[in-house]
C-alpha cells in the first residue's frame, strides 16, 4: 500500500504530520480501544438480566454532572479526532492489493474500509440511541421522529432493546456495524505494535498476529452476544417492570421530597414514557451524555 502526503507541502498538516499520525495511532487504542472494550463488555452483561445491565448504568451516571465531561475529554474528541484522521489517510491511500496481493496489503485495504464503516455506523449508533444532543427541542423535533434518541439511562435495557427490536434491519445494521469496529481495533493494534517498535522481528509479528486474531475473535464474540441479547432474549414489558422497581429503590429519598413537595421527579429526563405513551424530554443542557449501548 502506498500512500501520499496527507497535506500540501508546507501546510500545518504536512509540517506536523508525524505527530499527527501517532496521535492518530495512540488514539485509537487509548483511549478509544480501551472505551470500546468497557462499552461492549458493559452491554453484554444484558446476558446475565436486565437489572444487572441498569446496576452498571446507574453507576456510569453516579458520576453526574462529571460524565459530560469525561465523555468529551476521553471518548468524543479521540473518537472524532481518529475518524477524521483517518479519513484524511485513507483519502490519500493508493491500494495496490491487486498487483501485489500481499497479505499485509490486504489487512491495510481492510483496516481503510472497516474505519469508513466504522465511522458512519458509530455516527448513527449515537444518534439512533442518544440523539446527538440532549436539548428538548432537539429531541421532540427531529430526532425521535427520526428514530432517534431511543436510549434512556434510567429504563437502560427496555429502551435499548425496543431501540435493536424496532425493525429487522437493525440488528443486522449492528452486527455490521460491531464486526467492523472491532476488526478495526484488533488490526490496529497490531499496527501499532509496528508504528510504536514493540514488535519488529518477524517471530515477533506472528506471536503479535495470533495475540490479536484471539483478541479479536472474543471480544467479536462479546459484542454480537450483545446485539444478539437486546434483540432475543429481552422483553421489554418485563424489563421495564423491573427498572421502574429499581428506580424507586435508587432514588427513594428524593421521590419521597419530589412528591412531598410537588417537584418533578429526579432525572425525569433519563426515563422514558410507560409503554404506548409518548414523554416529553425534559429541559437538558445539549450534551451528549451517556454511556451505554
Amino acid at each position: 500500500m502506498n500512500e501520499r502526503a496527507v497535506a500540501p507541502p508546507g501546510s500545518f498538516l504536512e509540517r506536523h504530520e508525524f505527530l499527527l499520525r501517532r496521535l492518530h495511532s495512540l488514539s485509537g487504542i487509548v483511549p478509544v480501544g480501551a472505551y470500546m472494550v468497557v462499552h461492549l463488555l458493559t452491554n453484554a452483561s444484558i446476558l446475565d438480566s436486565p437489572a444487572s445491565f441498569q446496576r452498571r448504568v446507574y453507576a456510569i451516571h453516579s458520576l453526574g454532572m462529571v460524565l459530560p465531561l469525561v465523555e468529551w475529554t476521553l471518548i468524543f474528541i479521540p473518537i472524532l479526532y481518529h475518524a477524521l484522521y483517518g479519513l484524511l489517510i485513507t483519502r490519500t491511500a493508493l491500494p495496490n492489493h491487486s498487483s501485489y496481493p500481499y497479505v499485509s496489503n490486504v489487512r491495510y485495504t481492510l483496516q481503510r474500509a472497516t474505519g469508513m464503516v466504522a465511522f458512519f455506523f458509530i455516527m448513527w449508533h449515537v444518534f439512533h440511541m442518544h440523539g446527538w444532543l440532549h436539548a428538548s427541542w432537539w429531541e421532540e423535533g427531529v430526532a425521535q421522529p427520526l428514530a432517534g434518541a431511543m436510549f434512556k439511562p434510567y429504563n437502560a435495557a427496555s429502551t435499548a432493546a425496543q431501540a435493536i427490536q424496532l425493525s429487522g434491519l437493525v440488528p443486522i445494521l449492528y452486527a455490521i456495524g460491531v464486526v467492523a469496529c472491532v476488526f478495526h481495533l484488533a488490526n490496529g493494534i497490531w499496527t501499532f505494535g509496528i508504528t510504536w517498535g514493540l514488535w519488529i522481528t518477524p517471530q515477533a509479528q506472528r506471536w503479535a498476529t495470533v495475540a490479536c486474531v484471539v483478541f479479536g475473535l472474543g471480544l467479536g464474540a462479546v459484542g454480537l452476544s450483545a446485539v444478539a441479547g437486546f434483540t432475543f432474549r429481552v422483553d421489554v414489558q418485563e424489563a421495564r417492570k423491573i427498572e421502574d422497581l429499581m428506580y424507586e429503590q435508587q432514588f427513594a429519598a428524593e421521590l419521597k421530597a419530589a412528591r412531598e413537595l410537588n417537584l418533578p421527579e429526579p432525572g425525569a429526563h433519563k426515563r422514558a414514557a410507560p409503554l404506548g405513551e409518548h414523554r416529553k424530554p425534559a429541559p437538558a443542557t445539549a450534551s451528549a451524555e451517556g454511556a451505554h449501548p
